[in-house]
């Protein structure tokens, strides 16, 4: 198969093929598993840009994927904004609050980067859990609006799953675009030797704030999207264990790879529903497929590797084309 065609019929699967199964087979509830795991996936692909990508361990994600819930939960009920609103809204703030927090770590590497973002995203866990006057703490936001254009559309479960399908093909361009350039060929000599990154020119500590901000808009944005799609939240949904699944699913699919951090989401929220007949030994069984391929798939379902190695037969065609290559 021609790799050039490979978008198109990613895009297709998407925005065709997903909904019309899902429309054939009669449930609302198979719709909300797809936006579940759109939004997972664009969780996935932020976070892949800078664990993956970059090589830096993040362990707080899913607390910045809280704080874009908040911002955005907080802004629909207190000032009814609308979700094209609360979306970019949601992504700045997270952003902002990301590089704030995270400045005093850029100097950090390896597992200390890691323990430090372990120790943010706890600090941003008990803020929502105990600034009751604010966040409404363990009570969480209920009634936030859903995804509705007036005039248009209601809210439903088909136009949750679009409107994630979009932002998720946005979120994918947008990193797919950064990674595959001279930019990400800097993250990745940053992933390898920092220190002789560093020798070569290059300013880390920038390159580290840019990645940590991109990676953060995108989770505040999944997070906006989590707020209205559910319509409820709370500091529960935030927790240290979310961060973990978010890695999982990163290291399953393939660190560094795009495609592969979208399969293991997939894989690790799909796995589980399909297994319900089972009861309770279905996490056995995700547990085992888990363990299965991490130990015969070090490198992920879809490694690093072949997603370069599809990138630059793309570029290669291009130029064969019109004698260039890749983007600066």
């Amino acid at each position: 198969m021609n790799s050039r065609f490979a978008p198109l019929l990613a895009l297709g699967a998407l925005f065709v093929v997903v909904p019309l199964v899902l429309y054939l087979s009669g449930s609302g509830y198979a719709f909300r598993v797809a936006t579940t795991i759109g939004v997972f996936a664009i969780l996935t692909v932020s976070a892949n840009f800078i664990t993956g990508t970059t090589g830096l361990l993040s362990l707080g994600h899913a607390a910045f994927y809280g704080v874009g819930a908040y911002a955005a939960g907080l802004s629909a009920t207190a000032f009814g904004w609308p979700f094209w609103i609360t979306l970019p809204f949601a992504g700045l703030v997270t952003a902002f609050i990301g590089i704030l927090l995270a400045l005093p770590t850029m100097r950090l590497v390896s597992i200390h980067f890691a323990v430090a973002t372990l120790g943010l995203g706890e600090i941003i866990h008990v803020t929502l859990l105990n600034w009751v006057d604010f966040t409404r703490g363990p009570m969480g936001i209920p009634a936030i609006p859903g995804i509705a254009v007036p005039g248009l559309f209601k809210a439903s479960d088909v136009g949750n799953y679009f409107a994630v399908a979009i932002v998720l093909a946005i979120a994918v361009f947008a990193i797919h675009r950064l990674t595959h350039s001279y930019y990400g060929n800097a993250l990745r000599a940053l992933r390898e030797d920092d220190q002789c990154a560093e020798t070569m020119g290059l300013d880390i500590v920038r390159l580290k704030i840019e990645v940590f901000a991109v990676s953060c808009f995108f989770a505040g944005v999944a997070g906006a999207l989590w707020s209205h799609t559910t319509g409820y939240i709370s500091p529960n949904d935030f927790r240290f264990n979310e961060s973990i699944l978010i890695l999982a699913m990163i290291v399953v699919g393939g660190l560094g790879s795009i495609p592969g951090a979208i399969v293991g989401a997939t894989l690790l929220l799909a796995l589980p529903e399909v297994l319900r007949p089972i009861g309770d030994y279905r996490m056995i069984v995700v547990g085992s497929v888990m363990f299965l391929s991490i130990l015969f798939l070090p490198r992920g379902i879809f490694g690093e590797v072949s997603a370069l190695d599809l990138v630059r037969r793309q570029f290669g065609a291009a130029w064969r084309r019109d004698g260039r290559v890749g983007w600066r």
